[in-house]
């Protein structure tokens, strides 16, 4: 018999996600993605997002919704439940939960972080939730990215023979 790593009660179903932030503290940092292949550019951005304020909940696209942003017929290489146990163990991440849909915006209405971020391919303007939660009170921030990486690349070197 396994015991359950303690990071996964870090991980829980967008329906039970408003609960489960009342208890952590505040601002509340939400950021989103697929983070498929975690890798150094990642974590980086997920620290420096959680910098921003007292916690941070990750918002994973399923893998539905991954698949429709059209990044391969073989993407997500991991599931949701790989992806999320990935991202709940980081210390930086205070709760992961998901959305199907193709953005996330009707989470971030039922969670109202105080700090919206994307990484530095999306301007401030461009994300989505931003009218939202600037109109709560909040701030939004886009992280320019410290080191250029790219799961799409790396996945294009590895089937290459170029790792």
């Amino acid at each position: 018999m396994h015991d359950t790593p303690a990071f996964e009660q870090h991980i829980c179903a967008p329906e039970e996600a408003a609960a489960r932030i009342a208890t952590l503290p505040r601002p509340l940092v939400f950021t989103n993605g697929v983070f498929d292949i975690l890798h150094r550019g990642h974590v980086t951005y997920l620290a420096q997002a959680r910098a921003l304020g007292a916690s941070l909940v990750v918002a994973l696209n399923s893998d539905a919704s991954a698949k429709r942003l059209g990044k391969g017929a073989d993407r997500p290489v991991n599931t949701l439940a790989d992806r999320a146990a990935v991202v709940a163990a980081l210390a930086c991440v205070d709760l992961v939960t998901w959305f199907d849909a193709d953005t996330p915006l009707e989470l971030i209405l039922a969670l109202k972080p105080e700090v919206l971020v994307k990484g530095g391919d999306w301007t401030p303007e461009s994300i989505v939730g931003a009218r939202e939660v600037r109109g709560w009170g909040g701030s939004v921030h886009s992280i320019a990215f410290t080191h250029q990486r790219s799961t799409t690349a790396l996945l294009q070197r590895v089937r290459a023979g170029n790792t």
